[in-house]
């Protein structure tokens, strides 16, 4: 007598095991651990520098250009955090707006003089195609973002 497995219960596996076969990895594979939540590395980045931190969520741009950044929404509306990785080692692709990300890399801060922080603001308003005013510019920025080694995209 031959038995058979339920549809239902061979649909509930695949359901369950689809989201890890769907995912796509890029560069290291990703440690063990807890992500941090991007809220607390919003609300204490200096406890956070210069460690590796893995944090998750959804993917809200990526760099037209290269595929060298991309951002990920915080579990707090309106924060984000850069995933910034060194050119051509790792490629973000423009598909990944709108899926979960978990990333991996050292949180790193990085602070800018005023001329720096003009440019910096030129550079990512001409990425966004947004208006700048070189006015609007009046003091230096420190920037806090993640330099990326390893992430997987779903």
């Amino acid at each position: 007598m031959k038995k058979s497995v339920p549809t239902a219960s061979v649909l509930a596996v695949l359901l369950f095991l689809a989201p890890a076969a769907l995912a796509e990895s890029y560069g290291k594979a990703l440690g063990g651990g807890q992500p941090v939540k991007v809220s607390e590395l919003i609300a204490s980045p200096d406890k956070y520098v210069g460690k590796v931190v893995k944090v998750e969520g959804l993917v809200t741009d990526v760099c037209a250009k290269r595929g060298c950044w991309m951002t990920l929404a915080s579990d707090r509306e309106f924060q984000t955090i850069r995933i910034k990785v060194d050119d051509g080692v790792i490629v973000f692709p423009m598909e990944a707006k709108g899926k979960k990300a978990v990333v991996e890399g050292t949180f790193t801060k990085i602070e800018l003089s005023k001329e720096q922080t003009l440019e910096y603001q030129k550079h990512q308003a001409e990425e966004q195609k947004r208006p700048f005013d070189p006015k609007s510019v009046t003091a230096g920025m420190t920037v806090y973002q993640i330099k990326g080694v390893g992430a997987t995209i779903q």
